[in-house]
């Protein structure tokens, strides 16, 4: 097997080497060429005179002035609806192939999103674009042989009309290439359980007889899979089960929150490399070891635009305004939060994925995600974005010398003022609640002048509850489904709150 791996290492350093460098601005202008070219004789197309947005002298410009922002709600009503009306040549050729199924973190009922094939194509691209971004990183030639598990949704999709519906990473999971279902577990069979727990206590049974080199997946939904299978072994950590357990590819949210309970499952360490796949496509992924920050992908299926993440550009729904100025990849900045808006060969236009990110690196067009546009906490002028939200975590985990998974907040008032009420779920936070109040408070005091001022005005201060991590997944098997796409809300709106806390209430 050690042979076969050095003949993989050795391709991808040959592909790696061949493959030319590709200029982001460049290749994001023949992205938006593209699309408008494929989609110009589509009923959007014809209403938005695509024609006359490719001949004119700045198709970028017109394309932002002609086209107005869609959030889901906006595309879904007023074009997507109608192909499942049996209407074709909406807002790309023909008729999807597939709808991506996310109710995401906000949502109460499953969004559809189309996946066309060219999308499904675009995506396969940017996987194999992701394993030859491999070579840049210090990985032994064995570790080449070795299978991977990925983690996601059922890929028991479900038939309709003229289409598959399921999660985005059944969808990809389904369509894996040929080449590679013999190094994919936990295969086929397994993979088409519908019923999350199921399935890991059949991960976790058959644990053993795989050689693990790589995982892929949420976080958390991925930790509670690695407990069951150490639990079911009766090992201390998955390295007793999985000795060559090399990479963790992480998606769907930050690694960050979870760095510290997932590295607590491990044996040793492992190189964790970060992606950007959401249901409306594979956006980004990290391409060397020394950023933690991921690359877009820029000459796949999808164009890209940033407005600045100014609260006089966003409503307080999270939407934008119509007049918020956007620009391109040509003219972003550092030190700035964007809110992302994507077009795609799915029939995304000037689509609000509900992501804001910012550069870490212009020239190579490298990002981090900083937050939802929906989860920005500014009840009474805080503005605290998730990035923000994510340090005061991992703060709180080295003053307590502790984990904490997953946690959620609201700004609540009570009956003397606004306070920012924390639920943390942590299995090892024994310390006085007062204390913990404190910490986080002075933190966030002093990692935002916003928070700062707001607090010597009409914000009170925090609140702080511990509970069981697990109430979090249970939560989320409740309120949607175990596993796949499915991701914590980070800052709750006081009606979903009230939900949650008693919920809480009855564990």
């Amino acid at each position: 097997m050690e042979i076969i791996g050095n003949i993989i290492k050795g391709a991808i350093n040959i592909k790696d080497k061949l493959t030319p460098e590709v200029n982001p601005v460049e290749a994001q202008e023949k992205v938006l060429q593209s699309l408008l070219k494929t989609a110009k004789d589509t009923l959007f197309g014809k209403q938005y005179n695509f024609e006359a947005i490719l001949s004119a002298e700045s198709p970028s410009k017109a394309f932002a002035n002609t086209i107005p922002y869609f959030d889901y709600n906006q595309i879904n009503d007023q074009w997507w609806s109608k192909l499942h009306d049996g209407v074709t040549d909406v807002t790309w050729p023909g008729s999807p192939s597939y709808f991506a199924l996310s109710s995401g973190t906000t949502g109460k009922t499953s969004k559809r999103i189309p996946v066309t094939d060219q999308m499904l194509a675009a995506i396969k691209q940017a996987g194999i674009d992701q394993v030859t971004a491999l070579s840049n990183f210090d990985l032994p030639a064995e570790f080449f042989s070795k299978e991977a598990m990925m983690l996601g949704s059922s890929t028991d999709l479900t038939k309709k009309d003229d289409h598959l519906e399921g999660e985005i990473s059944g969808i990809t999971a389904s369509n894996i290439p040929s080449w590679f279902k013999g190094f994919y577990k936990p295969g086929e069979e397994i993979a088409k359980i519908d019923d999350w727990d199921n399935r890991v206590a059949t991960i976790a049974k058959q644990a053993k007889q795989w050689d693990i080199g790589a995982l892929s997946g949420i976080p958390s939904w991925m930790e509670l899979m690695l407990k069951e299978v150490i639990d079911y072994h009766n090992v201390d950590n998955i390295h007793q089960v999985w000795p060559n357990l090399q990479v963790f590819t992480s998606g769907g949210v930050a690694f960050g929150p979870y760095k510290k309970s997932f590295n607590a499952l491990l044996g040793k360490p492992v190189t964790v490399i970060d992606t950007y796949l959401a249901s409306e496509g594979f956006l980004a992924f990290q391409a060397r070891p020394e950023t933690d920050a991921m690359q877009l992908i820029t000459d796949g299926g999808i164009y890209f635009e940033f407005v600045p993440f100014k609260p006089e550009y966003i409503n307080t729904d999270g939407s934008l305004k119509d007049d918020a100025p956007s620009i391109t990849l040509k003219d972003v900045e550092l030190d700035q939060d964007y809110v992302l808006i994507i077009s795609t060969v799915s029939g995304a236009w000037r689509y609000l994925i509900g992501d804001t990110i910012e550069f870490t690196d212009v020239e190579r067009a490298e990002i981090k995600i900083t937050g939802r546009t929906k989860f920005f906490l500014n009840t009474v002028g805080s503005q605290l974005s998730v990035n923000k939200l994510d340090d005061a975590i991992r703060f709180l985990e080295d003053t307590f010398n502790t984990t904490i998974p997953e946690y959620t907040l609201c700004a609540k008032r009570f009956e003397d003022g606004f306070y920012h009420s924390w639920y943390l779920g942590s299995e090892g936070l024994h310390e006085d609640t007062s204390k913990i109040v404190k910490a986080l408070d002075d933190f966030l005091k002093n990692a935002n002048k916003n928070y700062k001022v707001a607090r010597g005005k009409a914000l009170e201060g925090v609140k702080v509850e511990v509970v069981n991590p697990e109430v979090f997944a249970d939560w989320s098997g409740a309120n949607k489904k175990k596993g796949g796409q499915v991701k914590m809300e980070r800052v709750m709106g006081e009606d979903k709150f009230k939900e949650w806390e008693a919920f809480v209430a009855d564990h």
